[in-house]
């Protein structure tokens, strides 16, 4: 076999299939038999169209959270062998094969054979979580409960917080109690939402807050809740241009700002085999968070992240 199929954003909302050349691994690469990846969220500008991007995009972008089986090993690659199954680091995993860094690659449990398996993505959660510093006993918020925000939920809960949980979804409410969140507030109306913040912690604000939204309203209610001391954590996406900051409120307060997105391959990889730990032990419900779509319904993947209809969390596409 010397093609592959492989989706390619032709136009803004508008993926086709085509066959593409079969990738080969170079020194330090494997070649791996694609199983799936997880539709991220930053994608989502991507698939609508903006001024800034060009079209059509190349075979299998903008996949990055793949996973499958290793199907063919460059020169000097130990660590795997033909057949393993792996999570991995790359920028295009839409395809029925990609190519992988071997120190980019996580191995698979054969407990965790058969389920999708976007690592990368849990990856994410679970450096957000280590950047966070959560201490047992005080409060956290986390503003906005998709995918990433329910899984920091689940550890901010298990590492023995008092969750307070924040959306405008009432199924995502929902899925923060079941993550172990002990309030969930409506985000309908921002002040209100911050007012039952401030009472529930007595006025004293919430030790560590979590923006997991990435725009312009939630920073501003994560400087909101906020204590005197803490910690404000930005796990959200911010991808639209500026940013603008209560820099005044920042500095009164004396608290500390952490952008917890990590772009060092160790710390991802670190991240990636953590989660697979945290998913092996139940402590996150990875299942549960997702919706398969096959390859060639990947616009319907994107739609439905767009859309967030009850009950949709996080999509996957299966090759």
């Amino acid at each position: 076999m010397s093609t592959m199929l492989a989706a390619i954003l032709g136009a803004p909302r508008r993926f086709g299939l085509l066959r593409a050349a079969l990738p080969q691994p170079a020194a330090g690469e494997v070649r791996i038999a694609v199983q799936g990846s997880g539709v991220c969220a930053s994608s989502l500008p991507l698939w609508e169209g903006r001024d800034w991007f060009e079209y059509p995009t190349s075979p299998g972008t903008p996949g990055h959270e793949g996973w499958g089986l290793v199907d063919a090993i460059g020169d000097g690659v130990t660590t795997v062998r033909e057949g393993d199954r792996v999570a991995y680091l790359s920028t295009t995993a839409f395809a029925e094969y990609d190519i992988a860094a071997a120190d980019g690659l996580v191995q698979l449990p054969p407990a965790l054979d058969g389920k999708p398996f976007p690592a990368e993505a849990v990856a994410c959660a679970m450096n957000a979580f280590r950047r966070t510093e959560a201490i047992a006993g005080q409060t956290a918020a986390v503003i906005g409960i998709g995918f990433l925000g329910a899984i920091l939920v689940r550890l901010l809960s298990r590492a023995g917080m008092h969750v307070i949980a924040l959306s405008r979804r009432p199924y995502a409410l929902d899925l923060a109690k079941q993550c172990g969140a002990e309030e969930t507030i409506n985000l309908s109306d921002r002040w209100q939402a911050a007012a039952r913040v401030w009472q529930r912690t007595g006025g004293a604000g919430c030790s560590r807050v979590i923006e997991a939204v990435g725009v312009q309203d939630t920073l501003d209610l994560a400087t909101d809740l906020v204590g005197q001391g803490g910690r404000l954590v930005i796990a959200g996406y911010h991808q639209d241009g500026r940013r603008s900051v209560d820099m005044q409120s920042w500095n009164w307060k004396g608290i500390d700002v952490v952008n917890a997105h990590e772009r060092d391959r160790a710390r991802y990889v670190q991240g990636m085999r953590e989660g697979v730990a945290a998913v092996l032990d139940g402590t996150i419900p990875l299942e549960t968070l997702l919706t398969p779509f096959p390859l060639g319904q990947i616009d319907d993947a994107f739609r439905s992240l767009e859309e967030r209809r009850e009950p949709f969390v996080k999509a996957v596409v299966l090759t």
